[in-house]
């Protein structure tokens, strides 16, 4: 039988506030745009469920539900989401935490300014995972005015179930990457890896690495996407829960795992551990890159040769 020829098609988009795209091999334009619609699709239901962004999402009927102190009956995607988040927070000691949101009112990034300890201390009284009470289906919040935000994990959760409806919809050679968080559904048509890769932090143009990847996810973490410097001190996004104060050791962690949901949860754990977090993250046998602030790096995806292959069994 002759074998099948696949080409390699390329469909770009924009999504979660970040440049998407994904490459399948197909034996048509045809089928694979139709394969990338229904990826697509998902993800803007998806950004329209879970934006904090908009006001009729279904995060933000949460939210005002949190606003008064009430209690809240979710679905059963929602309910996994929190059954993650839960998990991640017991795990990392309280440092994942979805809770933690809130502290974006005291951090304003596009002011320049460090915001009042004051202000801080006041927003942490409603910050933290335990002063809710979650018993699935039924989410409810003893302290009026707490929020939730779960973009630490619907990005990821997005790259997972676009992976899934490719391979659901016969798709076996593809990528998909959401903003730089990357899941493979299969390996290139002629069996050869992905390359794939891991940006300086500090250097847009410049990559850390390239990994080459058959299959499993890359998600990455880091200081380089909302930051201020004060008296040449940067501070991140990446904001501590028990302190409201961004973390000030690592600059930037990528980790490569079966799933990018879990890639992308222990990339955020790591920052949020300081300089325990590449140990950590070692102990848990993650293959992981780590840059700090004073540009030192290092991880298990540091090869000498500039390059290194991973391959992770399902």
């Amino acid at each position: 039988m002759k074998a099948k020829r696949l080409s390699c098609y390329h469909f770009a988009f924009k999504a979660m506030g970040s440049p998407c795209d994904i490459q399948l091999f197909s034996e048509t334009h045809g089928q694979a745009k139709k394969i990338a619609n229904i990826v697509i699709t998902d993800v803007r239901r998806l950004e329209a469920d879970y934006s904090r962004y908009r006001s009729d999402s279904l995060l933000s009927k949460i939210n005002r539900v949190a606003a008064i102190g009430g209690s809240i009956t979710v679905n059963a995607e929602t309910a996994g989401l929190l059954n993650y988040a839960e998990i991640c927070y017991l795990q990392s000691e309280g440092l994942f935490d979805i809770t933690s949101g809130i502290l974006r009112q005291a951090w304003r990034f596009d002011s320049g300014q460090l915001p009042d300890q004051d202000k801080i201390v006041a927003l942490l009284d409603k910050v933290g995972w335990h002063k809710l009470r979650w018993t699935d289906p039924v989410l409810e919040f003893s302290i009026a005015g707490m929020e939730l935000d779960l973009g630490g994990v619907v990005k990821e959760y997005a790259v997972d179930r676009a992976a899934a409806l490719c391979w659901e919809s016969g798709m076996r050679h593809g990528i998909v990457n959401l903003g730089g968080d990357i899941k493979v559904i299969g390996p290139r048509a002629d069996g050869e890896p992905w390359h794939v890769g891991i940006r300086h932090p500090r250097n847009i143009e410049a990559l850390v690495q390239t990994i080459l990847l058959q299959e499993g996810a890359l998600a990455s973490s880091g200081d380089y996407e909302r930051c201020i410097v004060v008296n040449g001190v940067r501070y991140g996004h990446v904001i501590n829960p028990k302190t409201g104060w961004p973390v000030k050791h690592l600059a930037a962690v990528s980790v490569v795992g079966d799933f990018c949901v879990v890639a992308g949860s222990a990339s955020t754990i790591a920052m949020l551990k300081e300089d325990d977090g590449p140990a950590w993250l070692t102990d848990l046998g993650l293959p992981h890159l780590w840059v700090d602030v004073n540009n030192e790096m290092g991880g298990t995806l540091l090869a000498d040769l500039g390059s290194s292959t991973l391959k992770n069994n399902n």
